[in-house]
């Protein structure tokens, strides 16, 4: 068994937002019962439609978001019921961010070197040649030569930039990276390049990951597994093989059927209905004002989850699964 790092359990998370009349306000539902595990050594892989709550659950794995309700562990322990002072001690070493803008994220007028020593200067982590010597050892671990340390961001390439920010996010040595859509403001020629340093860092230095994308493919080359999440409700998750081959809540199956392969054959399923707004969530099971399999049943309650040797779904009328004579 592999060891739980950070565990989400029953999470939901209400934003307030302006609704254009004087002193109204919307109650925005980002989350709602998430229940997700981040395993030591292991890729969870976030997907779904943009506005589904994949940005706000990476913000609670990482600390960043303190939920409405629900309870966020650490090793076991209750993360927010924490002193402050632990909490940066301890999940703020074992948690590392890449954000999805590297040229957003890097304070521009900071050189590398200083941008990769501050987390080891504010954690105090050994003396001042100590920190050099482990900001040098930061650069070829993430493949850029050694004299961009005195650069700053604007002097370097998109790619470049965002190896300097994986580099920062391992500088702590954490269990955890969070990698929040890390390839979607690279061009493409520099996205293989960035997946494939994260493939290589996982495998060399047994990271544990969360990965969100709305691109399904790069998420199925990284993950161990899935997590399928619509209008802030994780609807399916499992091992990343069984999620793609075998999905079994509607809304997985034609998320995938939108990335057909060259490989093998998939019937395109197009979605109708409206697209529910998160301020007013429809009854039930979310995803019934879309869904063709949906009847009375699905608008009363949200049905129970389902599992099958490590998958899970919710679903009332799951897609039946053919399986092969024994």
């Amino acid at each position: 068994m592999t060891e739980p790092i950070v565990e989400l359990d029953g999470v939901h998370v209400v934003h307030t937002a302006r609704t254009g009349k004087l002193f109204s306000r919307d109650r925005v539902h980002a989350l709602t019962e998430a229940t997700a595990t981040v395993n030591k050594g292991e890729v969870l892989g976030i997907v779904g439609e943009s506005g589904c709550g994949k940005s706000t659950l990476a913000k609670v794995a990482t600390g960043l978001q303190r939920p409405t309700h629900g309870t966020v562990r650490f090793r076991g322990e209750d993360l927010w019921a924490m002193s402050t002072a632990r909490r940066r001690r301890e999940f703020g070493a074992a948690m590392g961010v890449v954000f999805q803008d590297p040229s957003t994220a890097l304070n521009p007028r900071l050189s590398v070197r200083r941008i990769l020593r501050d987390p080891l200067d504010v954690h105090g982590r050994g003396d001042r040649a100590t920190r050099e010597r482990r900001v040098d050892e930061l650069i070829s671990l993430v493949g850029l030569p050694g004299h961009v340390g005195g650069a700053v961001p604007a002097q370097l390439s998109g790619g470049q930039r965002q190896r300097v920010a994986v580099a920062r996010a391992l500088a702590l040595e954490p269990d955890v990276v969070v990698a929040d859509e890390p390839t979607s403001a690279l061009d493409v020629s520099v996205r293989a390049q960035v997946l494939n340093l994260l493939v290589d860092l996982k495998a060399r230095l047994g990271l544990g990951m969360v990965f969100v994308s709305h691109d399904i493919q790069t998420v199925r080359h990284l993950a161990d597994r899935i997590a399928v999440m619509y209008l802030g409700r994780i609807v399916e998750e499992g091992p990343t093989e069984q999620v793609v081959s075998e999905p079994r809540h509607p809304y997985t199956r034609a998320l995938f059927s939108a990335t057909p392969s060259l490989l093998h054959a998939s019937e395109r399923i197009i979605l109708h209905g409206p697209v529910p707004s998160a301020t007013a969530p429809p009854s039930g099971c979310p995803f019934r004002t879309r869904c063709w399999k949906a009847t009375d049943a699905c608008a009363e309650a949200f049905p129970e989850s389902d599992f099958d040797n490590g998958h899970t779904w919710s679903c009332f009328h799951p897609e039946t699964i053919a399986r092969s004579p024994a």
